[in-house]
């Protein structure tokens, strides 16, 4: 009994200081006076306590439409939602704060933070890269709207990071497509690589991937289709041999050229050309 008694002790106890610490800021909350809740949600800020900030903002903001204090309740109301980790609504008040305080001091500001909540959202490469995208171009527009920024290297360092992922998943499909045979397909997601990304460090092996993955649709095609094809195959290899003589995929772009040749042969000898 007399554990038993002592246990429950310390639940009352602990039960009352848990009590005792929501009243206060449940008397805060439930507060007519505006300033207190003004005052207090700064102070919950502070001390990083950004549920408790977020709840006060949101009962002080619309009685601030319209006064000079609107901004800065807004502004570090985006913030609340950046530090719990809720980047979809930061990205959207940050967005929504440039729209509304278009000559606001934190403006630039602001516009990062927009740009940085959807960085903070992108996935590993081989999910969706939505938020990637979005990043790169809230960071391009930022580098656009303020170049002199010392933000600016940090943008173009983070606009860097998120193209690599995206050229690595482009990669990811593009090597997918080829493992499943599926070489249009394959052709074609290497071929927007080089476009979308021309800076590439791997635009010598996709060139080659190319070369190999049209060589290995021709033969595999209908017979109507493998001329075209072959042709098309060639001019690839032949292509890819002239711009990188030293490659360490020469050997086998060559044997593809002879090959394709030597495939077209034997289509124009069955066609009676």
């Amino acid at each position: 009994m007399g554990k038993s008694f002592i246990s429950y002790l310390f639940i009352g106890v602990f039960l009352l200081l848990g009590t005792s610490c929501k009243t206060e800021f449940e008397k805060i909350r439930n507060s007519p006076d505006q300033t207190l809740l003004y005052e207090n949600a700064f102070k919950y800020y502070e001390a990083e306590e950004y549920l408790k900030a977020q709840t006060l903002f949101e009962l002080v903001i619309n009685s601030l439409r319209g006064k000079s204090e609107s901004e800065k309740v807004y502004f570090y109301y985006a913030y609340t939602h950046y530090y719990l980790q809720k980047y979809v609504l930061a990205s959207y008040y940050f967005k929504n704060f440039t729209n509304t305080f278009p000559n606001s001091q934190f403006r630039e500001e602001s516009d990062f933070m927009d740009a940085y909540s959807n960085y903070k959202m992108s996935p590993t490469f081989r999910l969706d890269q939505t938020y990637t995208t979005k990043a790169v171009e809230g960071f391009q527009l930022f580098v656009n709207t303020y170049p002199d920024s010392e933000r600016v290297e940090e943008c173009n360092k983070l606009i860097d990071i998120c193209r690599n992922k995206m050229e690595l998943k482009a990669l990811n499909e593009a090597e997918l497509y080829f493992d499943l045979r599926q070489y249009q397909s394959a052709t074609h997601t290497y071929e927007s690589i080089l476009r979308d990304f021309p800076e590439s460090k791997d635009a010598e092996k996709v060139r080659f991937m190319i070369t190999k993955a049209s060589y290995l649709l021709a033969e595999n095609s209908v017979f109507l289709k493998q001329e075209e094809r072959f042709n098309e195959t060639i001019e690839n290899a032949e292509r890819f041999i002239a711009r990188y003589p030293s490659s360490e995929f020469k050997k086998e772009a060559k044997d593809i050229l002879k090959n394709s040749n030597k495939q077209l042969r034997s289509v124009a000898e069955r066609s009676g050309k």
